[in-house]
């Protein structure tokens, strides 16, 4: 790919995307001879096949055999379907924490990670939210603050992760 010429203005924005590649190919007959040349000489990317590599290493091992990281990059690769998604985990992780910290963060917060537009961001909160009624209704007409331990874990899940503090009474 260092050996493509620059594109003209019209195309700038064009050189993240692959499709970018793909049109300025068939503009010029002779590059697309050029590169799958290229192709066939060089080894593949370490990264070619990673999101099949992923996806086996989950599905025969479960979640425990993931780091958080690479279970949000999991998620990413349904919402950010033609890019790199694991630099956009890894700095999601690392500006929130930790993946609950990623999932109660606020949308707005999120957008500010490089990758992370308003539909990606709207879509992680709705991955909490559907979490958050999970627990909810598995906790429905059960006895749920039963010891202090089970109290501060009920707080921690309701509000840690709130931008604003909240008051609750609980009986």
């Amino acid at each position: 790919m260092a050996n493509r010429s620059a594109p003209p203005d019209d195309q700038a924005s064009l050189l993240e995307d692959e499709r970018g590649f793909f049109a300025e190919q068939l503009s010029n007959p002779g590059t697309l001879k050029k590169s799958q040349a290229v192709a066939k000489e060089e080894p593949a990317a370490h990264y070619h096949g990673h999101r099949e590599r992923l996806r086996t290493k989950y599905r025969d091992h479960g979640d425990t055999a993931l780091a958080d990281y690479e279970i949000l990059e999991l998620l990413l690769f349904r919402l950010i379907p033609r890019r790199d998604t694991k630099p956009i985990a890894k700095a999601l992780i690392d500006r929130f924490g930790t993946l609950a910290g990623v999932f109660g963060a606020p949308a707005t917060l999120l957008q500010e990670v490089k990758g992370v537009g308003e539909a990606v961001a709207l879509d992680l909160k709705l991955v909490a939210t559907v979490g958050q009624r999970m627990l909810k209704s598995e906790l429905r007409g059960k006895q749920v603050l039963s010891s202090w331990s089970s109290v501060i874990d009920y707080c921690h899940a309701a509000m840690a992760y709130e931008s604003r503090e909240q008051f609750r009474i609980l009986r």
